[in-house]
């Protein structure tokens, strides 16, 4: 039976490329490795020693943070030349030196210092085997010259140095040439295997097709970005729109394929590129998985649109109302202040007609009070104190004209975005809209605070109580408002209780999509 070897029918050139990174992985492992042991054995030593002072704690604490860092960019030296496809090492650990201290007493930290250390002694060990028959072939050749030169008085053995023996000679050269090539290939899987046994951290196991992949292919940085051929975007798996990494940024990608349609895009370390078969195989292999990632990934897309959209909705809703605020204002309140201006005129100038002085008087008050009705109107659609001068003018405007007593804490600086001044506005005035019509009360609070990430508006009373967001339109609109801020309202109002209405509006998603 004929023997095949593991490495897949490789040819001369990719033998040779793997002896190259082999032969230079070990030739760095020289200054390298000297290195290690004065950094790190000499740190650790000397730490010990000064730990009668205190200090050396501290040291021994700065060794060990060393090591993990070292410990990675001797990870990508092994990804790079020996194609050992190693996830990323753990990070060096944070806080004080005492945080540090305590990877002393697990194994993980041992192994990845043992693998440092005996950087400089694999180096030389691996050196003297891939390089024993790179010599021998090196004299054999220079045998073989000097044979073929005519050299036939200098014996080799119990026989004369000529052509004949150089032919021998350059054979056997060529045999050792083939040898230090194979040692340079069993010495590389040696290195490869020693680095995933001591450089590799702790495996991620089954999860869901990132993990996996990240798993398999040995990078933990490992994305994948989903394809929507109808929108001709790539997206994660929140279904927000990313851009695939460009050339030279340190990342790749790689295309997956399903049925000749594109599904995805594996993004993953640079280093990986260099062994393409092994991402598409994988790739290949969680095709299927991965396509149901994407549709999961375009329904994701679909609401966060969905949400925008209903953002946008609103947004516009709120400026066509303070567009018609505005119109109002400037234009028929004005006229109407300007009829009333008139009439008073006309008043003054009649009154010597007491009868037809009397009839503009009955006529200047009911413009008035249908300039009243209109200001009313205006400021229910949307109140210019809040636009120009912000939320807590606005609110304050609304406490001073309710006919009950309210009591105002308002506990924010500044001006929020407008969206969210809009949607805690209307939540003050509805609340106090409704215990001025419905509530029987006889006092009321109004609270405005901000928090991290959020506001939180509450309207609380002591009346009656039993008010429900699905009783009326005023709070469902209301709900369905601040659901568009991915706010949320809520109405606590027992029995004879009074009510509770509060609502806590996100501030990170108030400015416009």
């Amino acid at each position: 039976m004929t023997a095949v070897r593991d490495t897949g029918g490789l040819e001369l050139g990719t033998h040779l490329r793997v002896a190259g990174r082999t032969l230079l992985y070990l030739l760095l492992g020289l200054p390298y490795g000297i290195a290690y042991v004065v950094l790190l054995v000499g740190g650790l030593l000397l730490g010990a020693v000064l730990t009668l002072v205190w200090v050396g704690l501290p040291l021994i604490a700065a060794v060990v943070r060393l090591t993990w860092q070292l410990a990675e960019g001797e990870r990508r030296s092994a990804n790079r030349l020996l194609e050992a496809h190693l996830p990323p090492v753990p990070r060096a650990p944070r806080g004080d030196w005492r945080h540090a201290l305590e990877a002393t007493g697990h194994a993980p930290f041992w192994r990845v210092f043992g693998m440092l250390v005996l950087r400089l002694p694999i180096a030389l060990l691996g050196l003297a085997l891939v390089a024993a028959p790179l010599v021998l072939a090196a004299l054999l050749l220079v045998l073989a010259a000097d044979g073929f030169g005519g050299d036939a008085d200098r014996l080799v053995g119990p026989w004369a140095l000529g052509p004949a023996l150089a032919l021998a000679l350059c054979v056997l050269a060529f045999a050792a040439a083939v040898i230090s090539i194979a040692a340079h290939d069993g010495v590389g899987r040696l290195l490869r295997v020693l680095a995933q046994v001591l450089l590799r951290s702790e495996a991620a196991g089954e999860g869901p097709v990132r993990e996996m992949l990240a798993e398999r292919l040995g990078d933990r940085s490992l994305n994948i970005a989903y394809w929507l051929p109808d929108r001709a975007i790539f997206v994660d798996e929140r279904g927000h729109q990313v851009d695939l990494p460009a050339s030279g940024s340190g990342r790749a990608w790689t295309a997956v394929e399903r049925e000749g349609n594109r599904v995805a895009a594996i993004v993953h370390d640079a280093e990986l590129d260099a062994t393409p078969e092994l991402v598409h195989a994988a790739a290949s292999a969680a095709a299927l998985a991965i396509d149901n990632e994407r549709l999961k990934a375009d329904l994701r897309a679909r609401l966060e649109e969905l949400r925008h959209s209903r953002r946008r909705i609103v947004e516009a809703a709120d400026d066509a109302r303070r567009q018609i605020e505005r119109d109002l204002h400037d234009g028929a309140q004005q006229q109407l202040v300007s009829l009333a201006l008139d009439l008073r005129l006309l008043r003054a100038r009649l009154k010597h007609e007491p009868e037809l002085a009397d009839t503009v008087g009955d006529l200047a008050d009911k413009l008035a009070a249908a300039l009243a009705e209109l200001r009313e109107l205006a400021r229910g659609i949307h109140p210019a104190v809040l636009s120009d001068h912000g939320l807590a003018p606005a609110i304050h405007v609304l406490v001073e004209r309710a006919p009950i007593k309210v009591d105002c804490d308002l506990q924010f600086e500044g001006r929020l975005p407008a969206p969210v001044e809009a949607a805690a506005y209307f939540v003050v005035a509805e609340g106090l809209t409704n215990v001025v019509k419905y509530a029987n009360a006889s006092r009321a609070t109004v609270s405005v605070r901000r928090r991290p990430g959020a506001v939180e508006v509450a309207v609380s009373d002591d009346g009656i109580g039993g008010a429900r967001i699905d009783a009326g339109s005023g709070l469902r609109g209301l709900s369905d408002r601040l659901a568009a801020l991915e706010g949320q309202l809520e109405v606590d109002s027992p029995l004879g209780d009074g009510t509770r209405l509060a609502a806590r509006i996100p501030t990170r998603n108030g400015d416009a999509p």
